[in-house]
């Protein structure tokens, strides 16, 4: 197994860590500004940008959020840069997070409409939560690198299928495509289950969807790994 960060990696992590502090640190109220300017909002809803499918990527909405994906995208996305080559590598990485954004703004675009959709009748018959969610639906931002990290992880399943992958809960081993399915269903079952959290799992799906298809393209049309 690679164990060495390799210079994509290195680079995508100083660059979340910069975004990070940028957001933290910048005075006066500036860093909640550079945060909704770069941000993906919901499309039709109030501030969205096509260049935000990119941004977000490497905006985070806490520290641990930022330390768990730069985690593992260290742990993973070394092994996947080595066997794919810094430059497809780094489109691999845009193109799952990218992918993850579209698939996740559609969604939420679609909850917009259904919202916008609604007469005041039918909204007081909704729960005060439902409601308040009705409400804010519009203005919600989506932050975070997750979806290109479910990207690696199924790029890292595909490639490394039966290599073993200790999981933490329970503390046993996986293989890692069993890994990548089961981590996969989980979140497209939440993504229906659990729709109205701050944790963007059709993200994650899109990100593990693009990474698939773009793996399938590159490998019908020349030899993916080095």
């Amino acid at each position: 197994m690679y164990n060495k960060i390799t210079p994509v990696v290195k680079n995508i992590i100083i660059l979340n860590v910069i975004f990070f502090m940028a957001q933290e640190l910048m005075p006066n109220g500036l860093g909640e500004k550079f945060t909704q300017l770069l941000a993906l909002h919901v499309v039709g809803g109030t501030g969205f940008e096509i260049y935000q499918y990119v941004t977000s990527i490497f905006l985070h909405g806490s520290l641990s959020h930022m330390v768990m994906n730069m985690f593992a995208l260290w742990m993973f996305g070394s092994i996947l840069e080595y066997d794919l080559g810094s430059k497809k590598f780094l489109i691999y990485y845009l193109v799952a997070g990218i992918g993850a954004g579209v698939l996740h703004s559609g969604i939420m675009a679609w909850e917009l409409k259904e919202v916008l959709d609604l007469t005041q009748a039918q909204l007081l018959n909704y729960s005060p939560a439902d409601r308040e969610y009705a409400a804010h639906v519009k203005n919600i931002i989506t932050v975070g690198a997750s979806g290109s990290v479910f990207g690696i992880l199924l790029g890292y399943g595909v490639l490394h299928p039966n290599d073993r992958i200790m999981l933490l809960i329970p503390p046993i081993p996986m293989k890692a495509k069993y890994f990548v399915i089961i981590y996969g269903l989980i979140e497209l079952i939440s993504g229906f289950v659990d729709s109205r959290t701050n944790i963007a799992h059709f993200a994650h799906v899109g990100g593990m969807l693009f990474g698939y298809l773009l793996l399938a393209y590159w490998k019908k049309s020349f030899k993916i790994w080095r």
